[in-house]
């Protein structure tokens, strides 16, 4: 048994609405949910939400809804958090074993059936792995030019230099390819779920994770990022009339 969970609040802070406004005539949270709905090893899709709106559009499409506490539909609350209410409430009427959870943001649009069925078959072809995700590279953002600024606007290293050695000059590649997992997809086995195990900020993907890599993956949490997940969409072809399923 494999199940999806997706999960989605309704107070989101910086992009209000952003879960059900329309990307390419279809509201955001569909493409997450297309993706789980043509995978070949999906069982269920369970929407853990506390919005009333995303509910209804998460059963029109299939979902079974569980109700998200208000405790964790705070901007405090974490994901984890969500995902592992979700996983225990499933576990209280799922008669079967479930053999792996594949977790979904609404917001996650970058994301196709095929990345779905590939980790799953790399967890059952490696049962070593704890859990697959997919993953983009954006050396742009690597930690060697990352920065603080203080109160006085004085803008320093976020880490020391010298950790990268004497190699790296201004060239975004110089210390090596930048990968990011992009919250498109995981794919965990259900051990990772009762233990935080993993390295932060994403503890319940364990320690042993594979990465499927793609480009341009990400979730929408600000207005800037649309038009780049309108591109990620249509280089995939999907469109107002049309999806690639």
């Amino acid at each position: 048994m494999i199940n999806a969970i997706i999960i989605g609040r309704g107070g989101s802070t910086g992009l209000p609405g952003k879960n059900i406004m329309k990307i390419l005539g279809r509201p955001l949270m569909h493409y997450p949910i297309l993706a789980a709905l043509n995978s070949k090893n999906i069982n269920n899709i369970y929407l853990s939400t506390d919005d009333e709106e995303i509910a209804k559009e998460g059963k029109n499409m299939g979902c079974k809804i569980i109700k998200r506490p208000i405790e964790l539909a705070t901007k405090e609350a974490l994901a984890e958090e969500a995902f592992i209410h979700a996983f225990n409430q499933i576990k209280k009427f799922e008669e079967e074993e479930i053999e792996a959870l594949v977790l979904l943001f609404c917001n996650g649009a970058t994301l196709l059936s095929k990345y779905i069925d590939e980790g799953v078959d790399l967890l059952r072809q490696d049962q070593t792995l704890d859990s697959v995700t997919t993953a983009s590279c954006y050396n742009m953002w690597s930690p060697l030019r990352a920065r603080k600024i203080d109160e006085n606007n004085l803008i320093y290293p976020f880490i020391e230099p010298s950790f990268f050695g004497d190699a790296v000059n201004c060239d975004r590649a110089s210390q090596g390819d930048t990968w990011y997992a992009d919250c498109s997809m995981f794919v965990v086995r259900p051990h990772c779920m009762d233990s935080k195990n993993g390295y932060p900020p994403f503890q319940w993907l364990g320690k042993k994770v594979k990465a499927i890599k793609q480009w341009g993956g990400l979730d929408i949490d600000y207005a800037w990022q649309v038009p780049i997940v309108e591109f990620w969409l249509k280089e995939h072809g999907f469109s107002k009339n049309k999806t690639p399923y």
